[in-house]
This record gives C-alpha cells, sequence and structure tokens, in this order.
C-alpha cells in the first residue's frame, strides 16, 4: 500500500470512529445534558459488562473551557470505574472544549464535522475509540 493510500484508510477509520462516539455520546442518556459531569453521569448508567467482557483499556477525557476539566474510564473486564482526572498511560485520548462535548452527547454536533475541523482530537488507539460504542451505546 502507498503512503498516499495508507493516509486515506486511515482518515477513513478515524472519520468511522468519529462517527461512533456522536452515536456513543448522543445515546448515553435521553434527556439534553448541559455539563460534561452530566454527559459522564449517563454513560455511567449505559455501561453493557457484556460487551466489555475481557476488554482492558483506559479511556482518557480532557474537555477545556469552563465546565471543562479531566475524566478518565478504566475497562477492565466487564467492569470499569469512571472519574474526575487523569490515568496513567491511556490507550485513547479524547480532547475538545466542554461545550463541544456536551453538543457531542445531546446529538447537536456531529462527530465526523467535530473530528474533521479540529473540535475533537482522539489521540491513541482509534480502534478503542470505536469500541467506546459497544461498551457505552
Amino acid at each position: 500500500m502507498t503512503r498516499s493510500r495508507g493516509h486515506f484508510f486511515l482518515m477513513i477509520v478515524t472519520i468511522a470512529v468519529a462517527v461512533g462516539l456522536n452515536a456513543t455520546v448522543a445515546a448515553s442518556s435521553k434527556a439534553p445534558h448541559s455539563t460534561p459531569q452530566q454527559v459522564f453521569d449517563g454513560m455511567r448508567h449505559s455501561f453493557r459488562a457484556e460487551k466489555a467482557k475481557g476488554l482492558h483499556v483506559r479511556y482518557q477525557f480532557n474537555l477545556k473551557g469552563p465546565n471543562g476539566g479531566n475524566w478518565f474510564i478504566d475497562v477492565n473486564d466487564g467492569k470499569f470505574r469512571m472519574n474526575r482526572g487523569n490515568i496513567v498511560n491511556p490507550n485513547c485520548t479524547f480532547v475538545a472544549s466542554d461545550d463541544d462535548w456536551v453538543a457531542l452527547s445531546n446529538g447537536t454536533l456531529n462527530g465526523t464535522w467535530a473530528f474533521l475541523s479540529g473540535r475533537l482530537k482522539i489521540l491513541g488507539d482509534r480502534a478503542f475509540a470505536k469500541k467506546l460504542n459497544e461498551i457505552f451505546p
């Protein structure tokens, strides 16, 4: 595969991950969220242990803005812990503004557009980013 074809393939995979993330965050709760903490609380209630069986992944969320901060989710073989702060050696990190994260969760900001416009950055293993959609539908 040439370098340009490889870059194109990586771009397509990244877009698919961003679309999946949009569905994950939007599905975390039916009621609109107004803060990132409400988004994470909604995700906490949507966890699917059966989808996380055998999975070991550390997610980091770095959100900037007045309601921002850092959150993490540590998924470990069908269980998880979620809290504010940082986790050592995350496998996948999401970077966005607090407002954009809430808009993604409410479905008012498209994940693909957020990613392509630089409003959402996904660092690390993008396969794990896509897996987030399955374990927190």
